[in-house]
Order: structure tokens, then C-alpha cells, then sequence
């Protein structure tokens, strides 16, 4: 995996996790947690920058939609270093589990699950990945989207074990 493979990962993981996508079980959840859910729908926009070697912009998109029953669909798209990142997925409130779940599917090859919490009056998601370079070389890479009322951070890194070298960047979002 080139470091643009790795990238485009750990940037698919942050985006994933921000508007999370894939199959998410189906949710009966109490009111105040969908209108949580709910109040995030609409057209999102974010910049930021990626710092490690070299220093690059990010720019995203975001899309979050109405869903099947208390769901909320999401579909994004970020460029970065020359490369555009896309996911999509779906986000609910899982009654069952007890707790916010977003699924995810990207074009990085990224898919999984992420569990939410709610925190100053928000949401926020984290992932843990543990994945390897293109020589086989270990690394760590951690997302955390923060989903507060008026705005969405995405916040990524990626840490080489062998050397602790990394890569980070926070995305601030707003509402459109």
C-alpha cells in the first residue's frame, strides 16, 4: 500500500466514521435519539490540512439524507494528495445494542462498524485500524468524528510503529 494507500484509508476511516455507512441493523430507538441523529442531515462541507513528510490540503463533501425508518444515510467524497476518497453509508441509534452504530463501505477498501457516545451535546465516533504499508511495516491508524450541533470534526491519524513517524489532520465541517 503506497502512503496514498494509506491515505485514502485512514482518511476513509475518519469520513466513514463521520457520517458511517454500510448495514446498520434495524433500529427502534426513543425519540430524542433519532432527532439527535436526524438533526446532523444536510449538505456538509470541510477543509483541512494533512501534516507528516509534507504538508497537504484536504477538501470534503458530505451528504446526509433521510433513511429507512430512524436511519440516516450518508455519502462523502474527499481529495487528498491528488486522490479522492469516497464512502457511504447508514447511521441509527440500535436499541437493541443500546448505543449509536454507523457502518461503512468505501472505495479505499475500508468497510466496518463504528460505535457512537453522545458527548457535549453531540456524538462522537471512534476506530482503532491496525493495518501495514506497502513493505509489510505495521501501523496504527485512529479516527475520531466529532458530531456536535452547528459543525463535524474529523480528526485522523496514522502512526508507523516501526519508527513513530505519523500523519494527522483535523477537518473541521460546516453546514451548508
Amino acid at each position: 500500500m503506497s502512503i496514498f494507500g494509506v491515505l485514502s484509508r485512514a482518511m476513509a476511516v475518519a469520513t466513514v466514521v463521520a457520517a458511517m455507512g454500510g448495514a446498520v441493523a434495524p433500529a427502534i430507538a426513543a425519540p430524542a435519539d433519532v432527532a439527535l441523529i436526524k438533526s446532523y442531515i444536510g449538505e456538509w462541507r470541510g477543509r483541512g490540512t494533512l501534516v507528516g513528510a509534507t504538508t497537504e490540503t484536504v477538501v470534503c463533501r458530505l451528504s446526509l439524507t433521510q433513511g429507512n425508518q430512524d436511519k440516516v444515510n450518508y455519502s462523502g467524497r474527499c481529495t487528498l494528495a491528488g486522490t479522492q476518497l469516497s464512502v457511504a453509508g447508514t447511521m441509527a441509534y440500535v436499541e437493541a445494542n443500546k448505543r449509536y452504530e454507523a457502518a461503512m463501505t468505501s472505495n479505499a477498501t475500508f468497510t466496518g462498524i463504528a460505535v457512537g457516545q453522545k458527548r457535549a451535546g453531540g456524538l462522537v465516533f471512534n476506530l482503532r485500524e491496525r493495518e501495514q504499508d506497502e513493505h509489510g511495516k505495521p501501523l496504527n491508524i485512529t479516527a475520531q468524528i466529532f458530531l456536535r450541533p452547528d459543525a463535524i470534526t474529523v480528526a485522523f491519524e496514522v502512526v508507523y510503529v516501526e519508527n513513530g513517524d505519523n500523519l494527522r489532520a483535523d477537518v473541521p465541517f460546516t453546514k451548508q
